[in-house]
């Protein structure tokens, strides 16, 4: 029998069933605890899963289990300490996004990683998403041709009204930070996993909805360091064509000297040849089911790889920070009304 990752994760709340089916389905990966202040919803997780270590407290969970790697999948104000208890025990860590509650703090904790020599991971899975990895094939293929411009259209339509965000995520509602921090993360991170390098960015950002603290709406353009741009045009109040708005969250255009490429609502993928007025669809494989193409196993199943064959990692706190300083150079462009440069 070949190597097993031994899985701890503490929080139960609502994307942790996408985290603990993903584990759960790895075979070079074991559930070995789960932890939560939530003893109903603990109970029904561990049930469900199959786990029959279940804990109120972290650091006896750690103590008991000895597991290889713990999933942190709550709050950000608790991902430093709990971080800090894992590497304590030299256990390494995967971190839910947003990855903790300041630039200064995630500096911390790569520091400390790299100190250690423990690992930490950031769970950013957008860049797994099946129809990035077909676009990526693609790009580095050549046959979009020198690549000029990628947009994308945020539309989840899941922001107006009062009760908006309540059913699934509430604290969405009051956080200072919503749009960028929270959401356009991810396709920071996706720009740079197709495009490379931002070097400059401008932004305008917008409250449209006024029963949440944060921004809503904005549109943000990145310069790269090959010369492209990136448009990313977010508004969570419109929504768009899907049959689940949720599957790609938005529509993606990616425009190249030899043909352009288009992703709609339901994670199809189109080209259309420069000069040219018919698309095809480009045929690839995917799993509808989990979340966003089944992208939290499949980064799961990179991280398993890595401790298992010594693969390598994306997603690592160090270079997971510059998503973070970009980040801050977006919300610093809209407070200053201008463009900044990334040092």
């Amino acid at each position: 029998m070949g190597k097993t990752v031994r899985i701890a994760a503490i929080g139960i709340g609502y994307f942790s069933q996408f985290h603990l089916q993903g584990w759960s389905e790895l075979a070079a990966a074991e559930l070995v605890g789960l932890c939560s202040r939530d003893q109903r919803a603990l109970k029904a997780a561990a049930r469900t899963y199959g786990v029959t270590g279940h804990y109120q407290d972290l650091e006896t969970m750690l103590d008991q289990e000895t597991p290889d790697l713990l999933d942190i999948i709550t709050p950000p104000q608790t991902h430093v300490p709990f971080i800090r208890a894992a590497f304590r025990r030299g256990i390494a860590v995967v971190c839910q996004k947003p990855f903790t509650t300041s630039l200064h703090e995630a500096r911390e904790m790569a520091a400390l990683s790299e100190e250690t020599g423990i690992p930490l991971i950031v769970h950013e899975n957008f860049r797994f998403q099946p129809w990035y990895t077909e676009i990526k094939r693609q790009l580095d293929s050549g046959t979009l041709g020198d690549p000029y411009q990628i947009t994308f259209r945020l539309r989840p339509g899941d922001g107006q009204g009062p009760a908006a965000y309540l059913d699934r995520q509430p604290y969405f509602q009051k956080m200072d930070r919503f749009l960028i921090h929270e959401t356009a993360i991810h396709q920071i991170d996706v720009f740079r996993y197709l495009f490379g390098d931002i070097a400059g960015v401008t932004a305008r950002l917008a409250r449209l909805n006024p029963a949440i603290s944060g921004e809503d709406a904005g549109l943000v353009i990145f310069e790269f360091e090959n010369g492209c741009r990136g448009l990313f045009d977010g508004n969570r109040l419109s929504d768009h064509i899907a049959d689940n708005r949720r599957l790609t969250m938005g529509e993606v255009v990616i425009e190249g000297a030899k043909a352009s490429l288009r992703l709609d609502g339901n994670g199809r993928l189109y080209r259309r040849s420069h000069g040219g007025n018919q698309e095809q669809q480009i045929s690839f494989q995917w799993r509808d089911r989990g979340f966003g193409g089944d992208c939290v196993f499949l980064f799961e199943q990179h991280v398993v790889e890595h401790f298992v064959g010594n693969t390598p990692l994306m997603n690592t706190a160090r270079g997971y920070l510059k998503n973070l300083e970009i980040e801050e150079a977006v919300y610093r462009s809209q407070s200053e009304n201008r463009h900044i440069l990334m040092s």
